[in-house]
């Protein structure tokens, strides 16, 4: 539904990957591998599907992951994105290249919302970030470590996007044929990246929005001064190797995101759920576990819990409700996932979520 209704350029900038998107694909193949052994004649008269991470709990073991850009999509997708997930009680994770700056984000999540942080390569524009996270009252800090090279995104370049933004024949004729996004795009004005405006408008290639969001000169130095700097909760993102994520519990940090971008980074790494059970053993019980990539059904929460995550990250599963139908739509994503959950959790013949364990796996 969300493909009919937004731009063919638009709707590629999220549902696309890297290069041939292989990752892409195997992130929700792999899920989708991981079988689970029903347990019958158990009470699941009630479900609990509430999850304690960092500290606090949530009504669901998921949360919307970091998605930058995102009301290119569909007009104000990241506000309706961080009301849906107050009412519902989960965490948003407002992405540091948001169309909505972080200030704003953090109203709307009113006390949901965690902070995704981009490091650049001017120390100045990563301190000033922080010091607006800080007093925007994020709680918690998650820095994203795997981008040290932007991904080749062959549909965007297909499509032809650049920076400053150019109205091709092609891209025209995309507009003059969505009307519906056409007109609440140019109702709410055009997207941009809101925490970088001031900085991005001088840009002139995708080289230099490069420069300002990642750089590669991140390092695990880099990450101990951050560490140092925040004192909140801190998480890193794009962990895939059981190595790294020892490395993220020895400096600090209280958690780690498996990732891989949503196979929008590198297009030849592991799905996450293959990545997930070494970095689990490795670490268990030294910090908390999320992990990201893949999430499409509310089985594969239970998938990855019984693979030794504390807790998950959706994005395109929510971001294609919005695209579907706004809020509403949103509303839509939501409440499937939740239902699949529950299901999920009954058919298994397990009640609470946080009781599913390795036990859950089936094995021959």
């Amino acid at each position: 539904m969300a493909k009919r209704r937004i731009p063919r350029f638009a709707f590629d900038l999220v549902d696309g990957g890297a290069e041939n998107e292989r990752n892409l694909r195997r992130n929700v193949e792999a899920f989708e591998e991981v079988e689970l052994t029903p347990r019958y004649m158990m009470d699941v008269s009630n479900i609990d599907t509430r999850a304690t991470i960092l500290g606090q709990t949530f009504d669901l073991p998921f949360g919307m992951a970091p998605i930058g850009m995102l009301n290119a999509f569909w007009p104000e997708a990241d506000l309706t994105l961080a009301r849906l997930c107050r009412q519902t009680n989960i965490p948003y994770v407002a992405s540091s290249a948001a169309s909505t700056t972080m200030e704003r984000l953090a109203e709307a999540a009113d006390g949901v919302g965690w902070f995704q942080l981009y490091v650049s390569s001017d120390a100045a524009v990563t301190e000033g970030l922080i010091a607006r996270a800080e007093a925007a009252g994020y709680p918690v800090m998650m820095v994203t470590a795997d981008v040290p090279a932007a991904g080749k995104r062959d549909r965007d370049i297909r499509n032809q996007l650049s920076v400053p933004f150019r109205l091709t024949p092609d891209v025209l004729f995309q507009i003059a044929t969505h009307p519906r996004w056409s007109v609440e795009t140019f109702r709410h004005g055009k997207p941009n990246i809101a925490n970088y405006a001031d900085l991005l408008q001088a840009a002139t290639s995708y080289a230099d929005v490069q420069k300002t969001l990642i750089t590669p000169g991140f390092t695990w130095d880099s990450l101990r001064r951050l560490r140092d700097r925040w004192k909140g909760k801190l998480l890193v993102k794009g962990i895939l190797h059981p190595q790294d994520a020892l490395k993220c519990a020895e400096i600090g940090c209280d958690g780690i995101v498996v990732s891989n971008h949503g196979g929008r980074q590198v297009a030849f790494g592991p799905p996450t759920i293959q990545a997930l059970p070494p970095i689990a053993e490795a670490v268990r019980g030294r910090l908390e576990i999320i992990i990201d990539s893949g999430i499409r059904r509310g089985a594969d929460l239970l998938r990855a819990k019984a693979h030794g995550a504390d807790f998950a990250l959706a994005g395109r599963a929510l971001a294609y409700g919005v695209g579907a139908g706004a809020s509403d739509g949103a509303e839509c994503a939501m409440k499937i996932l939740k239902l699949e959950l529950v299901r999920s959790l009954g058919q298994l013949g397990c009640s609470s979520f946080e009781a599913v364990g390795s036990s859950a796996l089936f094995t021959t």
